[in-house]
C-alpha cells in the first residue's frame, strides 16, 4: 500500500506517540510550520508548501536547504493550510491512503475546517483514503456503501458521524441503528465494538468514523 504522510500546523502535544517515534511510512508532504518540524525530527518532506508567514528568514532557509519542491501560497487565499496540502498531495502521489496529522487541537475553527474539507466535491474521490489521526482518535470517511471496520488495539469507543443526509444502519455493533433517517449532522458517539471487526452501511452522503480513547 503507497502511504502518503500530510504534516500541518497543529499543536505537537496533539500528536500520536507513533509519529514522535517516526513509526509511519511512506512520503511526506510538509505543510507551513509542519516542514521545520519533520525536519527537526530528521524526516525529509518530499514537498514543502504554505506561506511561510510563521517563519523566521532562517528557518525559511532551514527549508529551502533540505526540501527540494517547495510550493509558496499567499497569505491571502481561498484554500486553508491543510487543503492546499491535500490538493498538492492529490495532484503530485498516486497513493492508497494519506494520512494528516496536526489537524486537530488549538483552534476549533481549523479542525472543524479539517474535518468538513471531505464534503467538497474536488476531495470526494479521495474521500475513503484519507485518515487524520491523533493521539487519542482515527478519524476515516466513507462514502455510501456496504463497509467493515477493524478495531485498534489501543482503541475503546467507536463513533459514527454523518455529515449529510443519509439511512444509517449499523449492523454489528453494542448499540445499533437499523436504517436510521439523519436529517443532519450528528455524531453517534460512545459506541463500542463487538469483537475486532464490526459492519455498517448508508444510502448517501459522507459518513464520518471515530476510533478514540480516553487519555
Amino acid at each position: 500500500m503507497t502511504t502518503v504522510n500530510l504534516l500541518v500546523g497543529g499543536p505537537t502535544e496533539f500528536w500520536p506517540t507513533s509519529l514522535k517515534k517516526h513509526q509511519f511510512n511512506g512520503k511526506w508532504v510538509g505543510a507551513d510550520r509542519g516542514n521545520l518540524r519533520l525536519i527537526k525530527m530528521g524526516i525529509t518532506p518530499s514537498i514543502a508548501i504554505g506561506d511561510f508567514d510563521s517563519m523566521n528568514q532562517d528557518e525559511l532557509n532551514l527549508v529551502k536547504h533540505h526540501v527540494k519542491t517547495i510550493i509558496s501560497s499567499s497569505p491571502i487565499k481561498d484554500d486553508t493550510d491543510t487543503e492546499l496540502g491535500l490538493k498538492i498531495t492529490m495532484d503530485h502521489f498516486n497513493f492508497d491512503q494519506i494520512n494528516i496529522f496536526g489537524a486537530t487541537g488549538g483552534r476549533i475553527d481549523h479542525f472543524l475546517t479539517n474535518l468538513f474539507m471531505m464534503l467538497e466535491p474536488r476531495f470526494r474521490p479521495i474521500v475513503p483514503k484519507v485518515k487524520i489521526i491523533d493521539n487519542q482518535n482515527t478519524i476515516n470517511f466513507y462514502l455510501p456503501g456496504k463497509h467493515f471496520i477493524d478495531k485498534e488495539n489501543d482503541k475503546h469507543y467507536l463513533a459514527f458521524v454523518p455529515l449529510e443526509t443519509m439511512h444509517l444502519t449499523l449492523n454489528d455493533e453494542k448499540y445499533r441503528l437499523n436504517h436510521r433517517l439523519v436529517k443532519y449532522p450528528t455524531s453517534y458517539s460512545s459506541n463500542e465494538f463487538i469483537g475486532q471487526r464490526n459492519h455498517f452501511e448508508f444510502d448517501h452522503g459522507i459518513l464520518c468514523v471515530i476510533q478514540s480513547k480516553d487519555k
